[in-house]
C-alpha cells in the first residue's frame, strides 16, 4: 500500500486549536503545538506541501466564541485558497465548531475536524491514527466538495450531523440520525453518500444570547418564559416526535412573537411528526407554533447555526430558509 509520503494529493494545512489531542502529563493539560503534533508521526513528517500552524491551545471548553469564529474563518480561508485543511481541537465542543465551519465554507477542499479522547502519552491514546486519518482525508482529491467532516476512529461524519457519544472510549463521535458517510482504510477513503451542505453565511460575530431549554415531563413551561424574555433566541428541545407540555405549548406560542425559536427533539436518532397525533401540545400545534422546525439538528449543533444567523442579521423567513434542509420534506 502507498504511503502518505508518496501519494500524489492537495497540500494541507493543520490548524492545531488544542484539545486532548494536544494534552500530556499525570494530569493532562495543553503541551504540545502544531510543530510537536507532526514531529510525533514520522508520516506526518514525510508528507509532502504539508503546513502545520498553531492558532489556539485551549481545551475545548474554554474556546469562546469570538474565538470559535476566528478559527471557522481561519479554516474557511484556507481551504477556499485550495489546501485541505485539519483542525485538532477539543471533543467536548467539536460537534460546535463542525456545524459552524459547515454554515461558513461552500468550497470544494474539505475541512477535517479532528482530536482524541485519549491524551497523548495515555495507554491506547487515540489521537495520532486520527489524525493519521484526517490528513489521508485532506489530501484525497476524490474527497472535493464533501465539504466540513469529523474524522475520529476510523469513521466520517459530516459537520451538521456529528454528535459526541462517548466520552471516554475512542469511538467518540456518531451520527445517530444518519450514520457515518464512510471510513478511512489504511490512509485510503471509502465514501459511501455525501452530506447535505447549507447555504454558506459569513456571521460579523456571535455574540448573541440562546439558550437551549429542554422539555421534560409536567414542564410549566417558566423556563421558557425566561429565556423568551432574556435572550435574543431559543433552541427548544421537544419530547418525541415533537411534543410539548400544555404549559410549554403556550409558551412556546409567546416566545415566537418576541425571538426566533428553534425546535428540535429530545431522542438521539430525532425526526419530528407533522399531524399524526391531535392532543393539545402534538406536533401539529408546535408546528403551528411559528417556530423553525430542525429535528435533524441537535440541541448544540441548532444553538450554533441560530447564533450565525443572528450574527448575519437574518430575518426569521431567510432563517427558516436557510435551515430547512433539516426538516423531513422540506430541504
Amino acid at each position: 500500500m502507498q504511503t502518505l509520503a508518496n501519494e500524489q494529493g492537495r497540500p494541507v494545512r493543520l490548524l492545531a486549536a488544542g484539545g486532548t489531542i494536544a494534552m500530556s502529563g499525570e494530569h493532562a493539560v495543553p503541551a504540545l503545538d502544531a510543530a510537536a503534533l507532526v514531529q510525533a508521526l514520522p508520516e506526518l513528517a514525510a508528507v509532502p506541501s504539508l503546513k502545520a500552524e498553531t492558532v489556539l491551545g485551549l481545551p475545548g471548553p474554554q474556546i469562546s466564541l469570538p474565538q470559535a469564529l476566528e478559527l471557522a474563518r481561519h479554516a474557511r480561508d484556507a481551504a477556499r485558497s485550495g489546501e485541505g485543511v485539519v483542525v485538532t481541537t477539543g471533543t467536548d465542543t467539536m460537534e460546535e465548531l463542525a456545524v459552524l465551519c459547515s454554515l461558513l465554507y461552500d468550497g470544494e477542499a474539505p475541512i477535517v475536524l479532528t482530536g482524541a479522547n485519549r491524551p497523548a502519552g495515555n495507554p491506547g491514546a487515540d489521537g495520532p491514527a486520527n489524525l493519521l486519518d484526517a490528513v489521508s482525508l485532506a489530501r484525497t482529491r476524490s474527497a472535493a466538495g464533501i465539504g466540513v467532516v469529523v474524522v475520529f476512529g476510523g469513521e466520517i461524519h459530516a459537520g451538521t450531523s456529528v454528535r459526541k457519544v462517548d466520552s471516554t472510549g475512542p469511538a467518540a463521535f456518531g451520527s445517530p440520525g444518519a450514520g457515518p458517510i464512510g471510513r478511512v482504510v489504511g490512509g485510503r477513503l471509502w465514501l459511501h453518500s455525501r452530506p447535505i451542505r447549507p447555504a454558506s453565511i459569513d456571521p460579523t460575530r456571535l455574540e448573541h444570547r440562546v439558550e437551549i431549554v429542554t422539555a421534560a415531563l409536567g414542564d410549566d413551561g417558566s423556563l421558557l418564559r425566561h429565556a423568551a424574555r432574556e435572550g435574543d433566541g431559543i433552541v427548544l428541545v421537544a419530547l418525541g416526535a415533537g411534543h410539548l407540555t400544555p404549559g410549554m405549548l403556550g409558551e412556546l406560542r409567546s416566545a415566537t412573537a418576541r425571538v426566533p425559536v428553534l425546535v428540535t427533539c429530545r431522542p438521539d436518532r430525532s425526526s419530528m411528526l407533522f399531524s399524526t397525533y391531535g392532543f393539545e401540545g402534538a406536533e401539529r400545534d408546535v408546528r403551528a407554533s411559528g417556530a423553525v422546525c430542525v429535528p435533524f439538528l441537535s440541541a448544540a449543533a441548532a444553538r450554533i447555526c441560530l447564533l450565525a444567523c443572528l450574527g448575519t442579521d437574518l430575518g426569521a423567513d431567510a432563517i427558516a430558509a436557510l435551515l430547512a434542509p433539516w426538516d423531513a420534506g422540506t430541504g
